[in-house]
């Protein structure tokens, strides 16, 4: 999708808002135009409808809720990213539970956002997807826990795989560690290897799962 300028220079952002509340659809919605850059440019109370407009729209992010009357946001998830994969799939929630995390991020989104996240969590949380990276929003993941995941990756792997699930860059996550963007990439490589994962995103989902991270 090419992308145009917004009023302030940045590359546009175009979202479709997801959720079965009308209150909170235009809250998000109020809520996103005080960024100049992330553009609403449609709107759907549950999954069939969205994806069904995310086909026809093919906006650069759909901001998903995931309990919703008929089709339900990890299904709507799953078809989004077989029928429109150029599109990233951000699920706004206010469950935090890791299993729906987890389901949510193996469904093929690219990010996990809490209702309850400041507005500017929220803008980094479209901006990282959109951008192709993967979000978990911070609340979700404190610190590593002890688990069987310890004896699985090093110190520094646990470090990076935190970092990454942070919705860091392989650039932010050098220059955090003064290390080089080769050193992180190797790092990386070796996690997905010992995580058996397809993906960042999957690696976090994984550990998540498997207790690694909260």
């Amino acid at each position: 999708m090419a992308d145009e300028q917004s009023d302030d220079g940045r590359p546009e952002i175009t979202c479709l808002i997801v959720d079965d509340h009308e209150v909170v659809r235009e809250g998000l919605r109020l809520s996103l135009s005080r960024a100049p850059h992330i553009r609403v440019i449609g709107e759907a109370s549950d999954g069939a409808s969205a994806v069904s407009l995310a086909e026809r729209r093919k906006p650069h992010v759909v901001i998903m809720d995931v309990r919703m009357p008929g089709m339900d946001g990890m299904e709507a998830t799953k078809h989004l990213t077989e029928r429109v994969p150029e599109t990233a799939v951000l699920i706004f929630t206010a469950y935090s539970e890791r299993s729906l995390l987890s389901r949510g991020l193996e469904s093929g989104a690219k990010g996990y956002i809490l209702k309850e996240a400041p507005h500017a969590s929220l803008v980094k949380a479209i901006e990282k997807v959109s951008a192709g990276d993967g979000y978990v929003d911070p609340a979700l993941m404190p610190a590593f826990l002890p688990g069987k995941g310890d004896d699985m990756l090093t110190g520094r792997e646990r470090e990076i795989l935190q970092l990454l699930a942070d919705g860091m860059s392989n650039a932010d996550v050098a220059a955090r560690l003064f290390i080089s963007q080769e050193t992180v990439k190797s790092h990386v490589r070796h996690i997905l290897t010992k995580l058996e994962a397809d993906t960042r995103t999957h690696a976090v989902a994984i550990a998540l799962r498997e207790a690694i991270i909260d």
